[in-house]
């Protein structure tokens, strides 16, 4: 009975991420899986072992007896799973592809860069990341993500270009007496930009929109209800001109990869020209 049962190395994969983790939600984000699609992930694994390998302590998971045993298994499973992939490929890549990028470059990206890398690497798995800049470079840290694009100082020494923050809505608003603003949740770096630049000229301003998402944020600037800043390729439109509203500071975009020393992970070299190409085009 026992010889025809099939451990998937996806739920192994799993297993193992959510004992390195701690928690079910850190470990969904290190294997890009949703709770709910993690826990059923689980739950057949103990469905196949016939055996529960979690309880839980608070908001902890703690792995039971049979757990214990199965995770020094699936970690030299998994090792040699993937050391057999490396030696077959012979440092050809196939993935998977980790990037990570702020929602301004996401349209461009996913359409261009990614779609273009797909077609010279067409058995890699490409796994994308949108978020702010601050959450991607810690995924970075956390070797969650081989590749970020986003946002930084204008004089961050891994700038591909840098560029002018300016104001976008309708002039009306830029006329009040009271600026109302449509800005993202916090961390920032434009909403800050704009509250700073209009605190530092003794403007007086209201949050007149806040929201995660730049889609939405978007949609709130085009409808009138608030001015934003951010840079050109925010709404190809031409932003607000004249003296209104003061001047903001410039910002970066960058590039920034994870270290390596996997030889089939140099392919990523030409997955950031590509979009260093694209984002310098921008």
């Amino acid at each position: 009975m026992h010889m025809s049962v099939n451990l998937p190395t996806t739920l192994l994969r799993s297993f193992v991420a959510i004992v390195d983790a701690g928690t079910m939600l850190n470990a969904a984000d290190q294997v890009f899986l949703s709770q709910s699609a993690l826990s059923l992930q689980i739950k057949r694994l103990e469905e196949l072992v016939q055996q529960p390998l979690f309880t839980r302590e608070g908001r902890r998971l703690a792995l039971t007896a049979s757990g214990t045993l199965l995770l020094d298994y699936a970690r030299r499973v998994l090792s040699l799973h993937d050391e057999a992939l490396h030696a077959i490929s012979a440092g050809l890549f196939s993935g998977p592809v980790r990037i990570g990028m702020v929602q301004d470059f996401a349209d461009t990206l996913l359409t261009g860069v990614l779609a273009h890398f797909s077609a010279l690497h067409p058995d890699t798995q490409i796994f994308a990341r949108v978020a702010g800049t601050a959450e991607l470079l810690a995924m970075l840290g956390r070797s969650q993500l081989d590749i970020i694009l986003g946002y930084a100082a204008a004089d961050d020494p891994a700038a591909i270009r840098v560029a002018p923050m300016a104001w976008f809505g309708e002039q009306r608003l830029a006329e009040r007496e009271v600026v109302p603003l449509a800005v993202l949740e916090t961390p920032c770096r434009f909403r800050d930009a704009a509250i700073t630049s209009l605190q530092r000229a003794g403007r007086p301003y209201r949050i007149a929109v806040e929201t995660p998402n730049l889609s939405t944020m978007r949609a709130a600037v085009e409808a009138g209800l608030g001015i934003t800043c951010r840079t050109a390729i925010f709404l190809k439109a031409q932003p607000l001109l004249g003296d209104l509203l003061p001047r903001l500071p410039d910002v970066a975009f960058i590039i920034a990869q994870a270290d390596s020393h996997d030889p089939a992970k140099a392919r990523l070299a030409s997955l950031a020209s590509l979009a260093a190409d694209v984002v310098r085009t921008l």
